[in-house]
C-alpha cells in the first residue's frame, strides 16, 4: 500500500504535494519522491527513508514555477527500499514520470519484450516496467499519427490493456506540464475538483483542507486533470463517462481513517482487501494452482519448524493444521523468546518458517540467527520489505497487508493466515499428496473470501457491538477451541487483553477439565468458537459442562448450526480450515467493540508498541 497525489492550478505545485503526502504517510514511509515539470524539464527528485528525507532534498532546490506535479511515499512491494526504486520512475526517453500503487502481476512478461526492443532498467520494480510501456505506446501513437490531444490518453489505454493486476497510477507528461493523468484497477484512486484546481490522490486526506468536491473513480477508468478541468474515460474504449463531485464532510482526522473511529477498525474492514492483494500473483492464470516462485529452489521440507511471537505464532499454530493434513509435513510452532534459549536439534532435510510482521521483532530475529548458525535453510514471513528478517532469511515472502497502525495486529495477521495457505498448497500439491481438484476447490474458496466477507462485516460488527454492552463487566473471560480454532482461541483472548485490559485466557477445548473448569460461575463467561466440523460435538459437550456450572457462553459459530445457549454468534461457512477467515475478524471486532465502549484506548493501548525489537 503506498500514496499517491497529483496536482495542476495556480498553486505551488512542489510544497502542496509534500504537504499531501505528509498526510498519507500511514500509507508507506520507506521511501518518497516527486516529478513535476518546470523550464522545460522533467524533473524527479526521490529520496530513501521517511518523507523528511524528501523534504530536506527539496529545500536545496528552486521549484517555485511548477504548477503540476505528483508524488509518492512508498511501502515497497518490489525492490528493497533504496532511492534507485523510490517514485516516480520514468520511461526510456524520460520524458514521462509515474507513481504506482499495487502490484504488476505479469511485469517480468513485459520487461523481457521491452528489454528485448531496446529498453534498458534501472530498477527491480514492477512500476518501471509501466512507465516504459506507456513511454513506447506513446511513440507508437506518434509515428502512427493519432492527433496531439489524444496520444497520452491513447497510450495509457493501450498499456493498461496489458498490464495484468492492480494498479492506481498517476503520471505526468513532459510534452503537457500542466495535465495529470491517472489510471485506476482494484488500487484506491480519487480526484478532488475545484475552481482553477484539481486533484488525484489516494485517499482524502492529501487534498481535504482545499476541496470537499470528490469524484471516486472505478476500475477500468482513466482521468485527464487540467487546472481548468477534469474528465473521466473508460479506459478501453475512451468513452468519456458522466460522472458527478460528492460532497463529503469528515475533518482531515476522520477522514485518514477512511471515515473509522479507530485505525484497528478501519484494518479489520480491509481485510476483504488484504486477502485480495495476498492472493494477487500467487496463482496460476487460470487460478488452479498456487504459484510461488520464493519457494521454487528450496526443496520441501522434511519437517518444518514454525517460529514467532505473540501473534504472529498464533498464526504459525493454526498453520501447523494444514500443513500436516494437507502438505504431511510434520510441523512444529515454538514461542520464539522461548526457543532461542533452548538446546534445538535440527535435522538435516528440516526448515525454520520465521513470522513477524514487521520483520524485526528481537526474539523471531534471535532465533533466525541461531538456526542458520545450525545450517537450516530459512523461509522469512514478513510485511515489510528490506527488513532484518528479510534480508537474513535464504527465501521471503512478503504478506502484501500495507503499513498497519493500530498496535493490535488485525489485519496482518490475516495475510499471514492467506500466505501460509498457500504454502500448504503449494507443498502439498509438489508431493503430490493433495489432488488437482483439492487444490483447485480451496483456491476457488479462498477467492471468494474476499466478496463473502466484506458482504459480512457490517452484520458482524452489529453483532459485536451487541455482545460488548452484554458482556463488558466481565472482569475475565475464558476463550475455548479445538483444532484450528484452538490458536483462534488464543488470539481472541490476546486482543481482548490488549486493548480493553480484561483479563482472558485461550484454552483448548479438551483442556478444561484440567483446571479452568474450577473457575466457571455466572460472572466468568466463555467465549467459545465452535465450527460445524468433526470437531463440532466435542465442543458441544465441553459447553454444556460450562453450563451445567451456570456460566455464560457466546458461541461463535456457522449458518447451519443448532445451539441452544445464551448467546449464538453465526457467521458465513467455507471450505475446511478457510472458516479461520471469517472467525477472526469476528473476534477482533468483539474486542474492538468491548474496548471501545469501555472507553480504552483503542490504537495505542498501554505498555505496548507495534514493533517488539527488544528483549
Amino acid at each position: 500500500m503506498c500514496g499517491i497525489i497529483g496536482y495542476t492550478g495556480n498553486r505551488p505545485a512542489v510544497p502542496l504535494i509534500i504537504e499531501g503526502l505528509r498526510r498519507l504517510e500511514y500509507r508507506g514511509y520507506d521511501s518518497a519522491g516527486t516529478a513535476y515539470v518546470q523550464d522545460g524539464e522533467l524533473r524527479v527528485v526521490r529520496a530513501e527513508g521517511k518523507l523528511i528525507e524528501l523534504d530536506t532534498k527539496l529545500a536545496a532546490l528552486d521549484t517555485s514555477q511548477a504548477r503540476a506535479g505528483i508524488g509518492h511515499t512508498r511501502w515497497a512491494t518490489h525492490g528493497v527500499p533504496v532511492e534507485r526504486n523510490a517514485h516516480p520512475h520514468i520511461d526510456q526517453d524520460g520524458v514521462i514520470a509515474l507513481v504506482h500503487n499495487g502490484i504488476i502481476e505479469n511485469y517480468q512478461e513485459l520487461k523481457d519484450e521491452l528489454a528485448a526492443a531496446g529498453h534498458t532498467f534501472r530498477t527491480e520494480t514492477d512500476t518501471e516496467v509501466i512507465a516504459h510501456l506507456i513511454g513506447a505506446m506513446l511513440n507508437s501513437c506518434i509515428v502512427e499519427g493519432v492527433p496531439e490531444e489524444s496520444c497520452m490518453l491513447q497510450a495509457l489505454s493501450r498499456a493498461l490493456q496489458r498490464a495484468e493486476g492492480a494498479y492506481a497510477l498517476a503520471v505526468v507528461n513532459l510534452a503537457e506540464p500542466d495535465v495529470i493523468y491517472g489510471a485506476r484497477h482494484a488500487s484506491p484512486l480519487v480526484m478532488g475538483v475545484s475552481d482553477n484546481e484539481n486533484f488525484l490522490a489516494s485517499d482524502i486526506p492529501a487534498f481535504l483542507p482545499y476541496t470537499r468536491d470528490v469524484v471516486y473513480l472505478n476500475d477500468g477508468e482513466l482521468v485527464r486533470l487540467t487546472r481548468e478541468s477534469w474528465a473521466v474515460y473508460d479506459s478501453k474504449s475512451l468513452t468519456q463517462l458522466d460522472r458527478i463531485p460528492q460532497r463529503i464532510d469528515w475533518d482531515i482526522q476522520a477522514a485518514q481513517k477512511g471515515g473509522y473511529k479507530h485505525f484497528m477498525l478501519k484494518e479489520i474492514f480491509e481485510q476483504p482487501l488484504v486477502v485480495t492483494n495476498c492472493l494477487t500473483g500467487r496463482l496460476s492464470a487460470n487460478h488452479a494452482r498456487v504459484t510461488l516462485p520464493e519457494l521454487e529452489e528450496l526443496s520441501t521440507p522434511e519437517r518444518l519448524h514454525i517460529i514467532a511471537c505473540g501473534t504472529s505464532f498464533h498464526a504459525g499454530l493454526w498453520a501447523m493444521y494444514i500443513m500436516e493434513s494437507w502438505a504431511k509435513i510434520p510441523t512444529s510452532v515454538e514461542i520464539a523468546s522461548e526457543y532461542r534459549y533452548r538446546d534445538t536439534i535440527l535435522g538435516k532435510g528440516d526448515q525454520v518458517l520465521v513470522i513477524s510482521q514487521s520483520g524485526e521483532t528481537a526474539d523471531t530475529l534471535a532465533c533466525l540467527r541461531k538456526v542458520k548458525q545450525q545450517g537450516a535453510k530459512v523461509i522469512g514471513l514478513c510485511n515489510v520489505v528490506g527488513s532484518s528478517i528479510a534480508r537474513e532469511s535464504d527465501t521471503v515472502i512478503y504478506t502484501q497487508a500495507g503499513p498497519e497502525i493500530s498496535v493490535a495486529s488485525t489485519k496482518a495477521m490475516c495475510s499471514q493466515l492467506v500466505v501460509l495457505t498457500l504454502m500448504a498448497l503449494f507443498w502439498g500439491r509438489r508431493k503430490h499428496v493433495l489432488t488437482e481438484a483439492e487444490e483447485t476447490e480451496t483456491l476457488d474458496a479462498l477467492r471468494r473470501i474476499p466478496e463473502q466477507l466484506e458482504a459480512a462485516l457490517p452484520a458482524m460488527r452489529e453483532q459485536a457491538n451487541a455482545l460488548a454492552r452484554q458482556y463488558s463487566g466481565a472482569r475475565s473471560f475464558l476463550y475455548l477451541g479445538r483444532g484450528p480454532c484452538y490458536p483462534l482461541a488464543l488470539e481472541g483472548a490476546l486482543k481482548l487483553k490488549e486493548i480493553s485490559y480484561i483479563h482472558a485466557e485461550g484454552y483448548a477445548a479438551g483442556e478444561m477439565k484440567h483446571g479452568p473448569i474450577a473457575l466457571i460461575d455466572p460472572d466468568f463467561p466463555t467465549f467459545a468458537l465452535i465450527m460445524c466440523d468433526d470437531l463440532f460435538p466435542k465442543v458441544q459437550s465441553n459447553l454444556q459442562e460450562v453450563q451445567a456450572r451456570n456460566g455464560k457462553i457466546i458461541a461463535l459459530t456457522q449458518d447451519d448450526a443448532v445451539l441452544t445457549l445464551d448467546s449464538v454468534w453465526k457467521i458465513p461457512r467455507s471450505r475446511g480450515p478457510l472458516d479461520v477467515f471469517f472467525a477472526l475478524p469476528a473476534l477482533q471486532l468483539f474486542a474492538y467493540e468491548v474496548a471501545d465502549y469501555l472507553g480504552k484506548d483503542v490504537d495505542q493501548p498501554r505498555n505496548l508498541a507495534k514493533s517488539v525489537t527488544v528483549e
